[in-house]
């Protein structure tokens, strides 16, 4: 920046002013430190920059990523979030291990992130003494319960999101219903079980244990649990599957077992994955405002920054349901 100055014969903070648009310039000016810059092929140095202002403008998510659509869509909300305020986004996939979890965060923490967005399986905890290296970098747990620290947390109604989705079944006349729940080590998968578990007595509806069958949140394990209720004898009449990517699975078994979709079976999905509405027919679900997530987890975020000393924040998500062709009436 310096020989940028010396050749349009300014001073750096006028080059500064230039560069960063931060103040008015004149036109002349401009010109001779914009020929300057070309002469000399200079590019600002952010890392510079970050160290100067203390601030590298750059938010850090670990994500153990899979083949359900949904984590894509919350990763796509994050980062238009982010770049709508000026962030830049680095993501970690952590593949659901542990150590390769602790190996990034370290990395993300290290790098001097602003922030950081955690939406990882339950079964692993991020390393507390990592994170209490980095005291003042704040972070966001996204659709996560238990975790002893200072981060806050937001997650979906699912207790609420569950009940919805039965009940809705139960009023369209469904006495048999039978449920695909999420793994049990996940928070909303346990509390979409109970919501489902909930309607279903309140109703006083019988509730075989042959009807709850777990699955892994993924198209695969959608299709086994479904084949596996095919065994049942009688057929459920409808099926609350505890994510849309799972209802995929279920539509691909029923489809093998020459059953239709809601003549034979009704199904009910969560999540409202874009592809959803292009299902056959259309999949009735429970919507979770996933671009809103991620808007809320980067301003949730920012408030931190500029509020250290606040208390934890724990933010509930609404769930709505969303009626297609999947169901009789729907």
């Amino acid at each position: 920046m310096k020989d940028v100055a010396r050749l349009a014969g300014v001073s750096t903070s006028t080059v500064s002013h230039v560069i960063n648009d931060n103040r008015f310039v004149s036109e002349a000016v401009k010109a001779k430190i914009t020929a300057a810059i070309a002469e000399l092929n200079y590019a600002p140095s952010a890392l510079a920059r970050s160290l100067k202002i203390n601030q590298t403008r750059t938010i850090g998510m670990l994500l153990t990523a899979s083949s359900n659509p949904f984590y894509s869509e919350v990763v796509r909300g994050v980062e238009r979030s982010c770049y709508e305020r000026g962030y830049s986004l680095v993501l970690c996939n952590t593949e659901g291990d542990e150590h390769r979890m602790n190996r990034s965060l370290e990395t993300l923490l290290q790098k001097r992130v602003d922030g950081l967005l955690i939406m990882c399986t339950e079964s692993h905890l991020p390393s507390a003494d990592i994170l209490n290296r980095y005291p003042t970098i704040p972070s966001v747990m996204m659709d996560w319960s238990p975790f002893e620290g200072d981060s806050d947390i937001i997650q979906d109604n699912s207790l609420l999101g569950g009940e919805m989705a039965t009940r809705y079944l139960i009023e369209r006349g469904y006495r048999r219903i039978a449920c695909i729940a999420g793994p049990q080590d996940k928070t909303p998968a346990r509390l979409r079980l109970e919501g489902f578990k909930q309607a279903m007595a309140q109703a006083e509806l019988p509730l075989p244990a042959s009807c709850i069958v777990s699955g892994d949140f993924e198209f695969q394990g959608g299709y086994n649990a479904m084949n596996q209720l095919l065994t049942l004898d009688p057929l459920p009449e409808a099926v609350f599957t505890s994510n849309d990517a799972m209802a995929v699975g279920v539509y691909h078994a029923l489809y093998q077992a020459g059953l239709s979709v809601p003549q034979d079976i009704a199904v009910v999905g969560y999540d409202d994955i874009e592809l959803a509405r292009y299902m056959t027919p259309p999949l009735t679900t429970v919507h979770q405002p996933k671009d809103e997530l991620g808007e809320l987890a980067i301003d949730t975020l920012l408030h931190r920054l500029a509020n250290p000393g606040g208390s934890q924040q724990l933010l509930v998500l609404t769930p709505e349901l969303i009626e297609r062709g999947s169901v009789r009436g729907g």
